[in-house]
């Protein structure tokens, strides 16, 4: 399972990416997110830093543990969900500046591995257009977050 998302956001690549990358505000843009939280000392994105996401899709919630892959401010933000000690899926955010100051962010996730039990409970014909809808919901609440007029 794999799929994209993109926007053109009317703001700096560097805003977008502060926005993206402080998963604190994940469950502000996230449909499915409703809390992420630093682990082990992280205050903030790094490669090698964790968090742990908390996840809600209808009655189900759950919580994974969370690894940052690539850090590269105003460009990219890329990280790896885990279950156990198996990667389970990639999450990334590829941000572009414009020529006009804006950007495009696309967002794509591919799923790596997962529990034969998760295509029962989540099977791919219903998810994956539950996950792209997500993306796309995620992508135009991060627009409308950071087009909006400071002050």
């Amino acid at each position: 399972m794999q799929g994209s998302a993109t926007v053109t956001i009317a703001a700096p690549a560097e805003a977008v990416w502060s926005l993206v990358t402080d998963v604190t505000r994940m469950g502000e843009w996230s449909p499915d997110t409703v809390k992420a939280v630093w682990l082990d000392g992280a205050t903030g994105p790094a490669v090698g830093a964790r968090f742990k996401g908390t996840n809600k899709a209808g009655w189900l919630r759950w919580s994974t543990k969370v690894r940052v892959d690539e850090c590269e401010p105003g460009r990219s933000f890329v990280f790896t969900t885990t279950a156990g000690k198996r990667d389970s899926t990639r999450w990334s955010y590829r941000i572009e500046p414009n020529a006009d100051g804006g950007c495009t962010v696309t967002e794509s996730y591919e799923a790596l591995w997962e529990l034969a039990a998760i295509k029962l409970i989540f099977p791919p014909k219903r998810r994956v257009p539950q996950l792209q809808a997500g993306m796309e919901q995620t992508l135009a609440r991060l627009k409308a977050a950071a087009e909006q007029p400071s002050g």
